[in-house]
């Protein structure tokens, strides 16, 4: 790997020196509030910067990851050796068709938002999700369809219609759903090095006061089953849905809420969230992860997959 202040030194022509900042410590930028130092971090403010530093890191050889709000990630104790790209890019083009195209580091509440008030629906199920817009497309972000019913999985691939990427072989192009492959808490950009530039959604007209109350009923929903995350950081669901049974209800049979390895604890609302208490670390996060699988194996004979990223040295 290039040393540190090599590696800043030819990454700063993308951004300038004063945008690179050495041995940065990640957690603060996590909803888990856990991880170590980069040795090198910069924010990128739009698309065209998060392409040009992206294509010099790999030019380099320098280790590069791009975060947007640190969701569904656990960065190691040890931080990451190399670059970290906090992705700012947040530039929104709204179409009078319900076309709305919008760069990855856009926040999801924020484009949520800013879709009731136009009168466009088809993103209000996810109100409540942290995440940015890379991230959902990343991850085909999904919530159960409105009350009283919840009988079926929404996912963003359902509103997706293409998104712009810097592919792995460092070209820029347009692609569609049938590259991206959505399934479930999976696409292409779990396998592939291709980076999410910008996205565009396809919604339709929509009445504000029933997008209203399907965001009052799903955050009603959520914050009686999720802990409130400003008080108990969490990465969201640490396990795949196992189908026919959800991973946290087999924890919960296995009589493992509230279990606890240093700061770490499995939610007691729900098993499948392992919260930080104050001060936990990824070692404490990994040693539940860890007696979560063991005893679902041992009294299931299910073994349970992790849902979240595993970024940096652990």
């Amino acid at each position: 790997m290039t040393p540190p202040r090599e590696a800043a030194a030819r990454l700063a022509p993308c951004l300038g020196p004063e945008r690179l900042r050495a041995d940065v410590v990640l957690a603060p930028f996590t909803t888990f509030k856990i991880g170590g130092r980069a040795d090198l971090y910069a924010e990128v403010a739009s698309a065209d910067e998060l392409a040009a530093i992206v294509a010099a890191a790999r030019e380099a050889d320098i280790p590069w990851f791009v975060l947007g709000l640190g969701a569904n990630i656990l960065i190691g104790d040890g931080g990451f050796r190399g670059l970290v790209i906090r992705n700012a890019a947040s530039h929104v083009h709204w179409s009078e068709d319900g076309r709305v195209t919008a760069e990855s580091g856009t926040v999801m509440r924020d484009l949520i938002l800013e879709s009731v008030r136009r009168g466009w629906s088809g993103l209000e199920h996810y109100v409540g999700i942290p995440s940015s817009l890379g991230g959902a497309v990343w991850q085909n972000l999904h919530f159960l369809s409105p009350a009283p019913e919840r009988n079926r999985t929404m996912f963003l691939a359902e509103v997706f219609e293409s998104c712009q990427i810097l592919a792995e072989d460092g070209a820029r192009r347009t692609v569609d759903a049938s590259y991206v492959q959505f399934g479930y808490d999976d696409t292409v950009f779990h396998h592939r090095r291709d980076i999410v530039l910008t996205a565009s959604l396809r919604l339709v007209a929509g009445d504000p006061a029933t997008m209203h109350r399907v965001m009052e009923e799903n955050l009603s929903w959520r914050g009686a089953r999720h802990p409130w995350l400003d008080w108990f950081p969490s990465a969201g669901s640490i396990f795949k849905k196992i189908e026919g049974v959800g991973a946290g209800r087999l924890i919960d049979q296995c009589g493992l809420k509230g279990f606890r390895h240093g700061d770490a604890q499995i939610s007691t609302l729900h098993a499948n969230i392992i919260v930080n208490l104050g001060r936990a670390t990824a070692a404490d996060v990994r040693a539940v992860i860890a007696t979560a699988q063991e005893r679902v194996h041992e009294k299931f004979g299910y073994r349970l997959e992790p849902e979240i990223g595993f970024i940096g040295e652990f």
